[in-house]
């Protein structure tokens, strides 16, 4: 461990971030989409469509901070599979719901694939765990990228894994989640066999002023750094309210357009151009951050913001608005999670880490928990436009949050 090349084994682990990342990606469309539809379906009501995202993005708050505690224990490489697993679990469940018609099971279900978002979530942080000269939000950025091929593609796999579901005698809109197993699974495999050594480990082992002793990790000491830290504090929140922004439109997206008539290869679609709005252009973002400065960047994708919230608001009954209305609502997610994840792994020190990134990312969960919890209610009652413009309150705080943080930086010199 003493000799080892920490350039080289940087670029293997992002090797295999990135490919665990791609393949586990082919599942994230059927969780949100056709998980709100199903929701729609076993509930009885449209109002409880927000359900879907709501328990998903509540699990992946949950399992952020015990996944968190196990990376620091036992590695990177455990933790991530161990999530995948807990997936893979959630997955089988909402087919079991699906098949006893049972609302309280797809709500199991949906609490346990939200693992998969957490592993997502940390994945992107294990590209910074080891001391290296490259710039963290590139590599940061690159882990999120890899995401691309299987999250575009995995919407457009909805009907096909429908029809496969039917050939094998599965309730209807169980099938696209056969996929969901098939894609964590291989996503799991090429963490854990992947990540040896593991990164966070052999940074630890690497830092001779922690020789190798594991930091001290409680939620009490992440809220400790985050009160002193006003970029750290800064960047969590962006966090948290640009994941508000996105999946409250996102999950309400699906239900709306079946409210039109439209059939699940155009809604496929939509979502497949904001899952390609997400991902693909990460590495600009990643690029864009390191020349302009992280904070510059999250200003600009709250403009983005904006710009896709007016077409969601304005163009509710068109399908070219909504589509580019949600390829901009991933643009703008990208750019805002990029910068602000880069802001964050800048501002802490390597025993700080792992801690304050796991409440960060349970905090981000749990935000989007919050947006798909009203967001249902909020398109039964204001409808799709309506719930454009309620989105517009988080973005706003985005920007007076940045605006004081400027002004105090000024203060202090």
């Amino acid at each position: 461990m003493i000799g080892i090349d920490v350039p080289k084994l940087q670029k293997r682990v992002l090797r295999s971030l990135m490919t665990g990342q791609m393949l586990s990606g082919f599942g994230v469309g059927s969780t949100f989409s056709v998980g709100a539809i199903l929701a729609e379906q076993l509930s009885g009501s449209a109002a409880w469509s927000g359900s879907a995202s709501t328990f998903s993005t509540l699990g992946a708050a949950v399992w952020a901070i015990p996944l968190a505690r196990l990376a620091v224990a036992r590695g990177r490489r455990v933790a991530l599979a161990t999530g995948g697993a807990i997936a893979v679990t959630g997955a089988g469940t909402i087919i079991l719901a699906a098949g006893m018609h049972s609302f309280a099971v797809l709500l199991l279900g949906l609490f346990c694939i939200g693992a998969a978002s957490a592993i997502s979530l940390q994945a992107r942080f294990t590209a910074t765990d080891l001391p290296s000269n490259r710039s963290a939000a590139r590599d940061l950025s690159l882990v999120v990228w890899a995401t691309t091929i299987g999250a575009v593609a995995g919407p457009n796999l909805i009907a096909p894994g429908e029809s496969l579901g039917e050939a094998i005698g599965l309730a209807q809109y169980a099938g696209p989640f056969l996929i969901t197993i098939f894609a964590q699974l291989a996503g799991a495999a090429a963490f854990f066999i992947g990540l040896r050594p593991d990164p966070l480990l052999t940074a630890r082992t690497l830092d001779a002023a922690k020789t190798g002793a594991r930091p001290k990790v409680s939620i009490r000491t992440a809220f400790g750094i985050l009160r002193s830290n006003a970029n750290a504090r800064f960047a969590v929140l962006t966090l948290g309210l640009s994941h508000m922004v996105m999946v409250s439109i996102m999950s309400m997206t699906p239900v709306h357009m079946k409210g039109m008539g439209f059939d699940l290869v155009i809604i496929g679609f939509t979502i497949s151009l904001h899952v390609a709005g997400m991902w693909a252009l990460s590495p600009l973002w990643g690029w864009l951050a390191d020349k302009l400065g992280n904070i510059r960047m999250i200003l600009n994708a709250q403009a983005i913001f904006v710009i896709s919230l007016m077409f969601c608001s304005f163009g509710d009954t068109s399908q070219f608005s909504i589509s580019m209305g949600l390829l901009l609502l991933g643009l703008g997610w990208s750019a805002s999670t990029v910068s602000a994840s880069a802001l964050l792994a800048k501002s802490l020190t390597g025993a700080e880490k792992a801690n304050v990134q796991g409440v960060s990312d349970s905090f981000m969960s749990l935000s989007g928990a919050f947006a798909g919890a009203i967001s249902g209610a909020l398109l039964a009652v204001v409808m799709y436009s309506g719930l454009s413009l309620v989105a517009m309150v988080p973005v706003t705080a985005i920007l007076v949050l940045a605006v004081r943080l400027r002004s105090s930086e000024r203060g202090a010199a």
